[in-house]
């Protein structure tokens, strides 16, 4: 079988846009576009070093400093 030549290229195409006509090839372009744009800002969004709580707002895991005071000790179990 091998590879194919330009000319069967040429026809495989004449026949793709005999059946789906050449609006509807050109919507499908740009909705690909779209999802492949949409794909890699989610994943530049996705990429943060930061991890983020439920509220979306991020969190640093140490040097957090708690200050109170203990106003009675409780008894552990």
């Amino acid at each position: 079988m091998g590879s194919f030549s330009i000319w069967h290229w040429l026809v495989v195409l004449i026949i793709v846009m005999l059946v789906f006509g050449t609006k509807k090839l050109r919507n499908i372009g740009s909705d690909l576009g779209g999802a492949v744009r949409g794909f890699k800002e989610g994943m530049k969004e996705g990429g943060s070093d930061k991890p983020t709580d439920a509220a979306g707002t991020s969190q640093k895991k140490e040097g957090n400093i708690i200050e109170g005071e203990i106003k009675e000790k409780s008894k552990s179990a």
